[in-house]
């Protein structure tokens, strides 16, 4: 029940996710407004000038129903920003003339309209949508004062003292449910930009950088860090759509981020077919090496699985290049427009390194990284490989979990 009727109102005056807080609140007062005047009509009370202000009435809620479509149905509303604060200030304004001046209550709601005009302001210039209204309100006290019998009076005290309490009731209404809707929608709006920043960086470096506005660099002696690379990717990438590329791209690296969270890996970055995620950072812990390499099986065995799937299908496959290394870094923020949480060192090179020296299927860690899991994984050397602008290197390749660890083991059984 109560979701059917949040996709009412989300039909009726716009939905949060397409909708922005001015468009929804532009197609709120427009309708609401229009259909207020309209109705209110209806029951005005037969009186010398009551067909004035039912005119009134009439045009300017048949002028918001119509501002109401464009701005819901046809998406223009920041256009309609100076005729519907013109619409409502000379409905007011002929109100204060035809309904008792100061006396009626009526000023009341210049209050919630400039309240309106200000969260609708968006580029609009402020001092001169403050002065507008300042002008308008002090020329209608000014010529009240000058005036006053062009102002219709109330019937009698009873009637003035009604409309005087009334108004002023429903302004306070009015005026707290704006207030409301605006607290609670910057909320919503700081929420979603906290659980982006969160999204970006990691949890303790995007506090440091709201409190701070800045992140300082810290080295950390240990930390353990994971290369991935597609093998044969961009070959068969040739062959792909844009959309298949990048649906193929998420679908990995989605599975990827499942996994890196669930052994505690901080993912830094992808670049194109390219995965690196770290261990020990930005809160170091001593099993970084162990949950970095069960990180590394547990990929492995999801390309395995990922590659049977599709030969059934009969459609090209992807083995993963997988590398890990452990040494120091130092990690920091970079950027001042586009935040980005990275490390640097000789580390990350060699891990690089290892990754492209790395075999298809495997996991390719070096000397460092075997001492810190050997008593739990079962490694098999590979002797000195020759690396890129590091000479010759010894690796290992993790065969598998040693029989201890079978039972309490965090991944599938590997193939």
């Amino acid at each position: 029940m109560q979701q059917k009727i949040l996709q009412l109102v989300y039909f009726i005056f716009g939905d949060p996710k397409k909708n922005s807080l001015e468009h929804r609140l532009f197609n709120t007062i427009s309708l609401v407004n229009g259909i207020l005047n309209i109705v209110g009509s209806v029951f005005e009370e037969e009186a010398e000038y009551s067909a004035r202000i039912i005119f009134f009435n009439v045009v300017s809620g048949l002028i918001l129903l119509i501002m109401y479509y464009f701005s819901r149905v046809k998406s223009i509303y920041y256009s309609l920003f100076w005729p519907l604060n013109l619409t409502i200030l000379f409905y007011l304004s002929s109100l204060w003339f035809l309904h008792g001046g100061s006396n009626g209550g009526n000023h009341y709601y210049f209050i919630p309209a400039l309240v309106i005009a200000t969260i609708l302001l968006k580029n609009h210039n402020i001092i001169l949508i403050y002065a507008f209204y300042g002008i308008v309100t002090a020329f209608l006290y000014t010529f009240e004062y000058f005036y006053p019998n062009f102002i219709v009076p109330q019937k009698d005290r009873h009637t003035e003292y009604m409309d005087l309490g009334g108004n002023f009731l429903f302004v306070q209404i009015l005026t707290g449910i704006l207030i409301f809707i605006l607290s609670r929608n910057l909320n919503i709006e700081r929420k979603k930009s906290d659980n982006l920043l969160r999204n970006i960086l990691p949890e303790s470096i995007a506090d440091e950088l709201k409190k701070n506005d800045t992140v300082q660099p810290q080295k950390y002696d240990s930390v353990t860090v994971l290369f991935t690379d597609m093998a044969g990717f961009t070959k068969i990438a040739e062959n792909m759509t844009p959309e298949q590329l990048v649906g193929e791209l998420h679908y990995f690296f989605a599975e990827f981020d499942k996994i890196a969270k669930k052994y505690g890996l901080e993912k830094i970055k992808t670049i194109g077919d390219s995965y690196m995620a770290a261990g020990g950072l930005p809160t170091p812990n001593r099993t970084h090496a162990m949950d970095a390499v069960y990180c590394g099986l547990e990929f492995q065995e999801f390309m395995r699985r990922h590659k049977e799937e599709r030969l059934k299908a009969g459609l090209p496959t992807w083995e993963l290049r997988l590398g890990i290394h452990t040494g120091s870094v130092v990690a920091g923020v970079i950027g001042t427009e586009k935040f980005a949480y990275d490390i640097w060192g000789d580390t990350v090179n060699t891990a690089s390194r290892m990754e492209s020296s790395g075999l298809p299927g495997e996991v390719n860690i070096s000397k460092d990284t075997f001492h810190l899991v050997r008593e739990n994984f079962i490694c098999e050397s590979r002797g000195l490989i020759k690396a890129k602008n590091k000479g010759e290197i010894e690796m290992f390749l993790v065969k598998g979990l040693r029989s201890s660890d079978l039972e309490e083991s965090k991944i599938p059984a590997l193939s």
